[in-house]
This record gives C-alpha cells, structure tokens and sequence, in this order.
C-alpha cells in the first residue's frame, strides 16, 4: 500500500450539510466547528493557495468528511475531529491532532505545520 494522508474534517457530508455549514460560516464563524474546514475553504469553495500546496505534497491526499471516516474507520470513532492522518502499511499515525490544526490561522501556517511533521517523518516535497 502507497501512504496518503487522510484529512479528516469535523463536518458531516451531502448537500443539506454543506449549506448549513455554508450558512454558519457566514453568521457565525467563530463557533463553527471544522478549523479545518475554515482554514482550507471560503464559503463557496475551497481556496485556490490550499489546492496548490495540496498539489506539491509527495504524498496521495483523500479528504473524508465525519459520517464517511466514520463509517470507513468506526474503531477510529472517539478520535477528536478534524485530524490529518498518515496511513500506511504500518496503520493511521497522526499527523495534526485537533489542537495544532485549531492553533494554525492561515492556509500557509497550517502548510508550514504539515511539511514540518513529514519532514519528521522522512517524507519529503517542494513546500508551498
């Protein structure tokens, strides 16, 4: 099995949930839920400097909205959302734990955080 990172966002899939998180996003940012989900997307779409750096890791990238990690991973149920994950023929190792993510406040903060973790790990790209 080839390792890919699995983002894991703190929000729920299909189109009912997009538009209440859409909404929330607009009325009330600073309770909505996903960190991740404020820090990769705007309210309509993901943002292009995200899509980029995405597009440099050295690694496949899967992205699993709450129900769908849930149901693919459901020993992983009690883990705090959302998470970066690295999966391998080793298992899940966590990458970003729902603090660092919280703490980063720009696409480029939580870039840096990514590419310093994988370097720890030995897995090397060009960065942002």
């Amino acid at each position: 099995m080839k390792s890919q990172l699995l983002f894991v966002y703190n929000a729920d899939s299909g189109l009912y949930n997009t538009l209440t998180d859409m909404a929330h996003k607009i009325l009330s940012p600073e309770t909505y839920a996903c960190s991740l989900c404020s820090i990769t997307h705007g309210v309509f779409k993901e943002r292009d400097e995200w899509r980029s750096f995405i597009e440099t890791l050295p690694v496949a990238c899967t992205f699993l909205h709450r129900d769908d990690f849930h149901r693919q991973y459901p020993k992983m149920n009690n883990l705090a959302l959302p998470v970066l994950l690295l999966q391998s023929d080793e298992g899940l190792v966590e990458i970003l734990n729902q603090e660092s993510i919280a703490a980063c406040k720009s696409v480029n903060e939580l870039s840096n955080h990514i590419l310093e973790r994988l370097d720890e790990l030995g897995i090397r790209g060009e960065g942002p």
